[in-house]
């Protein structure tokens, strides 16, 4: 399991033109790319990373700022370019593994307290952030 984290003042998802998931004020987007062999373990330390990670303003977690969480999976996460030009996409789970995941991850949040907005699995998503730093980390479970 991958995510890749951006600190934000707010972010959106829009599929159809309606917004299917905000946050606003200070938080963070997660997009989560799941592969075909991750499972409670990789959820688990992804959603602990996502709310302990000193990341926002004054080395705060979203734990300690009470800031919520916009989770998108994000299959490309897992796009093997080395060879050619155009990506594999064969290290990406497919949609029946990796949706559960991904919903796992959202839920493994709410359980410690965090508000979460998520996209909408399968769908083409316009997601919109106001990027804070810019800070940008990579996880990878």
């Amino acid at each position: 399991m991958r995510a890749v984290l951006q600190r934000v003042d707010g972010a959106r998802v829009e599929v159809d033109g309606d917004v299917v998931g905000e946050i606003t004020g200070e938080g963070l987007l997660a997009l989560v790319g799941v592969t075909h062999d991750d499972g409670p373990e990789q959820v688990a330390l992804i959603a602990r990373k996502i709310a302990e990670l000193r990341i926002l303003a004054g080395e705060r977690s979203v734990l300690d700022a009470g800031a919520s969480v916009l989770v998108v999976s994000q299959f490309t996460l897992y796009a093997d370019v080395r060879r050619g030009r155009r990506p594999s996409w064969s290290g990406a789970a497919p949609g029946a593994i990796a949706e559960p995941l991904v919903e796992q991850v959202a839920d493994a949040l709410r359980e410690r307290g965090i508000t979460v907005a998520t996209g909408r699995f399968g769908t083409h998503m316009r997601v919109g952030l106001t990027g804070d730093g810019p800070v940008t980390i990579l996880l990878e479970a």
